[in-house]
């Protein structure tokens, strides 16, 4: 016998955004035999840095590199503490571990899942280098409170991921801070299969960046090596998807947004919705929504055929980072957090099934 869920379809939960036109400009890059460390790597990241209102971005193999290659620019030594959320994606914290520095988790706010600044004040230590802080799902960190709770020569490291065309108080993200690291993984507005990029207005940590993600060779002159690097490059195939998107972020962003309040309009008043503080711009990564029972509810809708996941993690619970807490805030965050859905391609016969399923979840 068919199931329901098989008759109705399965219900995605990412999709990216791609078509004919990102297929034609990775056809133009094969033609052209330069697959890699050629044009449309500049391309893309000119494109992104314009974005992000910022002076230079560096294209990167993922999210994490980006990060990893932002904590190892700040040129860190042991002992040094970068201060992160508790709750988060694990690669926040794992990049500032195999830099050698010491990862040090602060509690989020439930209700936004961000860093309370109040907290990260309280955390600042002598030995404090550095915070990471995170637009959690485009949700916007409160950029101000949080430069008003940590002295001036703090770095401040935006994780802005899940955040690319996101603004706080007009301003994007990705462009606050010392550095913003993004990620291209095809969960996120703009995709080129896996990817990354740091943006940045510092002339010297971009070149340092770039120099890294080539296993650390000079660009210019005779062949030298002053500083260990990775091979972190992007290629241009990846890079020839994800500019086609970068140009039409705008409708890309809309798009989203309009399905967010597709699910809000409908889930009102049946489970704590996802939003942005008044004035900010959110990035719909993700549409996360608060619920009691969240794997219970996990479990109801992927019976049904419905690709719903988890928000994210609370580190101090993986075996690498526990009994850094406690953490109440992280803890409420990780047990209520529910990730629905979410890319440009719902229908609204889709949304209502996903709202029916929920509801009924909710309601048993």
């Amino acid at each position: 016998m068919t199931s329901r869920a098989e008759t109705a379809g399965r219900i995605r939960l990412a999709r990216p955004d791609v078509g004919a036109e990102e297929a034609a400009a990775v056809a133009e890059v094969l033609e052209s035999g330069q697959l890699t460390m050629g044009p449309k790597v500049a391309e893309l990241e000119a494109e992104l840095a314009r974005v992000c209102s910022v002076e230079h971005a560096v294209a990167v193999s993922s999210g994490t590199a980006a990060l990893h290659l932002a904590v190892l620019a700040l040129g860190l030594e042991p002992g040094d503490e970068v201060i992160l959320p508790a709750y988060t994606f694990p690669a926040t914290a794992n990049v500032v571990a195999l830099a050698g520095a010491r990862p040090v988790l602060v509690d989020v706010d439930p209700r936004t899942m961000n860093l309370e600044p109040g907290r990260v004040y309280d955390a600042v230590t002598p030995a404090t280098r550095a915070v990471i802080a995170v637009h959690l799902f485009g949700r916007p960190l409160d950029w101000e409170a949080l430069q008003s709770a940590v002295p001036a020569e703090l770095a401040l490291v935006e994780d802005a991921a899940g955040a690319l065309g996101a603004r706080w108080r007009g301003r994007p993200c990705g462009g606050l801070g010392l550095m913003g690291c993004f990620s291209f993984h095809p969960r996120k507005i703009v995709t080129t299969g896996e990817g990354g990029a740091v943006t940045t207005s510092d002339e010297e940590l971009a070149g340092a960046i770039r120099r890294m993600r080539h296993h650390g060779i000079e660009p210019h002159g005779s062949f030298e090596i002053r500083r260990p690097g990775t091979n972190y490059r992007l290629s241009d195939i990846q890079c020839a998807v994800g500019i086609p998107q970068l140009r039409r972020l705008d409708d890309l962003l809309e798009a989203r947004r309009r399905v967010a309040e597709g699910y809000t309009e409908r889930l009102a008043g049946l489970v704590e919705t996802p939003s942005a503080d008044e004035g900010d711009t959110h990035g719909w990564q993700a549409y996360v929504v608060r619920v009691d029972r969240r794997d219970e509810i996990l479990a109801a809708l992927r019976a049904q055929g419905i690709q719903a996941q988890i928000g994210t993690y609370a580190l101090h619970r993986l075996s690498a980072y526990r009994d850094e807490g406690p953490f109440p805030g992280a803890d409420a965050a990780f047990e209520r957090a529910l990730a629905l859905p979410f890319h440009t391609k719902l229908t609204e016969d889709e949304l209502d099934r996903v709202a029916g399923a929920l509801t009924t979840a909710v309601s048993n």
